[in-house]
């Protein structure tokens, strides 16, 4: 079945085309040079990028896997969670191609997305622990079977890449944060700073990154002037907690759940230390650690319409009055 995959959650403009779990296209539009100088994504500016690029970026997909709207069988779009002004603007796309064409429409979740984008490059062995860490994301999912979805843990406060960007932002490194705090952590010493891991000993599965980021501006602030050196050393230690307190809660989750399988999703899933980490401490246990390819850890829509192919394969599809949604925990429908 050839799906056209939709992704508008927040400030990337993604379409993609698959056969099956076969990826024919994938494109992205991203917009940081739009949100940069906010050190932040701007939910009405990103909602007009979006609308400028949504059609473009279709047409892209569609003429890189050699095919028209007359070829596609199905069409997936994510409807939350997100910004809403952005949702909106790839929910109406999507409807209108398939009202245009008479092809049923699927709402995936933005986060069983991520899940999925394991699948996209190698087959998704469940049961197994799915770690998702993004901008706006971190939760700990235990995946019975493709559909079927429990939540352990989540943050309380920030996630584990909006961290990220607002201690490069303290930091004056360029946004997205999260990929220049790991350049600069490459040559930085990570034990320079003693950062705290939020409920490190809570014994839950939930995270904190609130009072990293408060201790991260103290620190800066009390010591004026930042030289090259300071900046790569509070990047080295910053990540250093960010990453430490992501692998230990997520063992507790695995020894907890009793599944030997972790894979890791969302765009923090990219980075190099994080992966080192969870490889180094889980892997001597015997727990298979897993991650898709650099560019299906960032939004993208290959893994939306990746979730929908197993959504209609199951008979699951959506009508028109499919609606969008800002907040909303990721469900079961196996």
């Amino acid at each position: 079945m050839r799906i056209l995959g939709i992704e508008t959650s927040c400030d990337e403009t993604a379409a993609a085309i698959l056969d099956g779990r076969k990826v024919l296209a994938s494109l992205v539009a991203t917009q940081h040079d739009v949100h940069a100088r906010y050190g932040g994504v701007v939910p009405e500016l990103a909602s007009r990028r979006h609308i400028e690029n949504i059609i473009p970026l279709i047409r892209g997909a569609l003429d890189e896997a050699k095919l028209t709207t007359k070829d596609i069988e199905g069409v997936a779009v994510t409807c939350g969670p997100g910004l809403i002004g952005s949702l909106v603007v790839g929910v109406a796309a999507a409807k209108g191609i398939a009202q245009a064409r008479g092809l049923p429409i699927v709402g995936i979740h933005h986060l069983e997305g991520h899940i999925l984008a394991n699948a996209l490059h190698d087959s998704f062995e469940a049961p197994a622990v799915v770690l998702i860490v993004s901008g706006g994301h971190t939760q700990l999912i235990r995946v019975d079977r493709i559909g079927s979805y429990h939540f352990l843990g989540g943050t309380r406060d920030d996630a584990a890449g909006e961290a990220f960007d607002k201690i490069g932002k303290i930091l004056g490194l360029p946004f997205p944060g999260g990929p220049a705090i790991e350049r600069e952590a490459l040559s930085g010493n990570p034990k320079a700073f003693d950062f705290p891991r939020g409920l490190r000993y809570s014994g839950e599965c939930d995270f904190s990154f609130s009072g990293l980021k408060t201790a991260v501006r103290l620190k800066v602030e009390s010591m004026g002037k930042l030289t090259p050196t300071i900046i790569r050393d509070v990047a080295a230690s910053a990540q250093e907690s960010i990453v430490e307190v992501l692998t230990e809660k997520t063992k507790l989750a695995i020894r907890h759940s009793g599944v030997p399988r972790l894979y890791l999703a969302g765009g923090v899933a990219a980075n190099g230390r994080l992966r080192e980490m969870m490889q180094d401490r889980l892997g001597p246990e015997g727990v298979t650690v897993s991650w898709p390819p650099v560019e299906y850890c960032t939004d993208n829509a290959a893994m939306i319409a990746c979730a929908a192919y197993h959504h209609i394969s199951a008979g699951r599809r959506d009508g028109l009055a499919l609606n969008t949604f800002c907040r909303g925990e990721l469900s079961s429908w196996a």
